[in-house]
């Protein structure tokens, strides 16, 4: 309740080049205000034009890493969203490029959450990786085979949330 509260009125852009994602996503987020663009150049044109409060960025179909610059050129906080780029190294790409967010199409059900978490950190200049952390650290960690996939990276994650519980 306190998600839709958050994000009610928002204006969010999704991009992505499956129709059906971004029909369930326009549903589950019916409390925002909602743009959507199904290809790169669209998205782009988009994002050059107005002041999102967040984007959702297909990683795959729509060249998301490349949106994500541009997302960044234009101050809008990004979500990336995935299912088959879904990968520990495409986690920390994401976080490395200035995603606010990488969030898995399985877990899609709860995207007005993982919305309302960036757009609660923009505003209140937060670190949104500590949200996704307490959203999905357990996720990721069923995903990657264990807690252990982050020791590789351990300085990278223990900086980029500020080593946050422990976890990630």
């Amino acid at each position: 309740m306190k998600s839709k509260k958050l994000i009610e009125g928002k204006w969010v852009l999704i991009v992505d080049d499956e129709k059906d994602v971004i029909e369930s996503l326009v549903e589950l987020l019916e409390m925002c205000r909602i743009d959507t663009a199904i290809s790169f150049e669209e998205g782009k044109q988009l994002l050059q034009q107005n002041k999102y409060d967040a984007a959702i960025l297909d990683i795959m179909g729509v060249s998301g890493f490349e949106l994500l610059e541009v997302a960044k050129q234009q101050g809008i906080p990004a979500l990336m969203l995935t299912a088959h780029a879904l990968s520990e190294d495409n986690l920390k790409r994401s976080a490395e490029e200035g995603a606010s967010y990488y969030a898995p199409k399985e877990e899609m059900n709860r995207i007005v959450d993982f919305v309302a978490d960036v757009v609660e950190a923009k505003e209140k200049n937060k670190n949104p990786w500590v949200r996704l952390v307490e959203r999905l650290g357990d996720y990721f960690d069923k995903q990657f085979k264990g807690p252990n996939w982050r020791e590789t990276q351990k300085k990278f994650w223990d900086e980029k949330v500020k080593y946050y519980g422990g976890r990630i």
